[in-house]
């Protein structure tokens, strides 16, 4: 596979982490100093993303939309939207920015940004 196709699949894979909340599948996917900026401006290392993400998804159906993935060298940047159903029923959606590096010949999510609209 090319950057680009692996890292189209890592952001697929991502996604679903999230919604499943499979913090095995972060673990393996995320730096060891990986930082995440959460959609109230709280700033979370590894560790507190994993916790954050261990719980059952308060979201359905989560996807990802215009996906846009810019590969320079060893560091890509990955843009995308979101949508999804709140627990309430109504349709929500967002943003993300991931900032990928490679690593020792693999690619690791070293950041991460999310807001909500």
């Amino acid at each position: 596979m090319s950057d680009r196709e692996t890292l189209e699949q890592l952001n697929r894979e991502y996604i679903a982490s999230v919604q499943n909340g499979d913090v095995k599948r972060f673990g393996e996917i995320l730096s060891d100093d990986f930082l995440n900026t959460n959609p109230d401006g709280s700033l979370v290392d590894k560790a507190g993303f994993l916790k954050q993400i261990a719980p059952p998804a308060k979201v359905a159906n989560l996807a990802c939309h215009d996906v846009n993935v810019r590969v320079m060298g060893d560091f890509a940047i990955i843009h995308a939207r979101t949508s999804y159903i709140l627990p309430d029923g109504r349709a929500g959606n967002g943003r993300y920015t991931d900032i990928w590096a490679r690593r020792g010949g693999q690619w690791l999510c070293v950041a991460a940004q999310v807001a909500r609209t």
